[in-house]
């Protein structure tokens, strides 16, 4: 067992872990963060995605030790003060259906606009491409992304 030390959604955590933990089961089952879900364990579903230092990852894949001096971002981070625009837009047009792509597709889209203020419609059908949703379709998802983008 090792300690670890990161910061989470802006907070400094320091926790202990087994060298084969992912960061998933950390985050789920040691923290209480339940925003990232296990979906596939193998990284192809994106349910599990988080920000780390700014780019998405599938924490299903990353050792939790890998995370040390880390910054993690994850949906409990982004709506720590309210829901985000892109939030409130996805919201507002009712898009998801089940919720449980809605992380990853939230996170995906955010690292997007991080980098990339106004994407076309490419950019962000590349973005969220890595999270797969049977209830949506995406296109309200991609609609909601391109109104928000427009606003800024």
């Amino acid at each position: 067992m090792g300690k670890i030390t990161f910061k989470l959604n802006g907070e400094t955590r320091s926790i202990l872990v087994e060298p084969n933990e992912v960061l998933l089961e950390v985050l789920r089952d040691k923290i209480g963060v339940k925003s990232p879900k296990c979906g596939c364990d193998s990284g192809d579903c994106g349910a599990c995605t988080v920000i780390i230092n700014g780019k998405t990852v599938r924490s299903c894949l990353i050792l939790a030790i890998e995370v040390n001096g880390q910054d993690i971002l994850t949906l409990e981070g982004i709506s720590k003060h309210g829901l985000s625009p892109l939030q409130k837009a996805l919201h507002e047009r009712n898009v998801f259906q089940c919720g449980y792509c809605a992380p990853g597709m939230i996170l995906s889209a955010t690292e997007l606009m991080l980098n990339i203020p106004h994407p076309t419609e490419h950019d962000i059908k590349e973005a969220i491409a890595g999270n797969l949703c049977r209830c949506t379709g995406y296109t309200p998802v991609i609609e909601a992304i391109i109104e928000v983008t427009k606003k800024v």
